[in-house]
């Protein structure tokens, strides 16, 4: 119950994770449209978990960040920069497993 609280507060409260359901959703149709293959199928679920799972540890980050010090604070600044390029390194990471999934398959599907 409150893991699914969590999920709430996060798609509420956080643009950003908004953002990577909708591409998320948008990859998943895409996988059934172009028929990925079962191992495609796994690399696409995990990067996806990544990317979400990187995403609520950023929010939880921030939040706490803000809880201890609301004022700004060059430290909490490094803390919370780090904890969004870890979302970031994870998005480029997904990207790059989406295009080498994707990419011969769209390139094909367009001939």
């Amino acid at each position: 119950m409150y893991a699914f609280n969590g999920l709430r507060i996060l798609l509420r409260e956080e643009h950003n994770a908004r953002v990577h359901v909708f591409i998320s959703i948008c990859v998943i149709v895409a996988g059934f449209v172009l028929e990925v293959s079962i191992n495609e199928w796994l690399f696409l679920i995990l990067s996806i978990g990544l990317v979400l799972t990187l995403e609520i540890i950023n929010s939880s980050i921030e939040n706490i960040s803000d809880f201890v010090s609301p004022e700004k604070h060059e430290k909490i600044k490094i803390i919370k920069d780090l904890s969004a390029a870890a979302v970031l390194v994870g998005a480029i990471t997904a990207s790059v497993i989406g295009l080498l999934i994707f990419t011969p398959k769209i390139l094909i599907y367009f001939q």
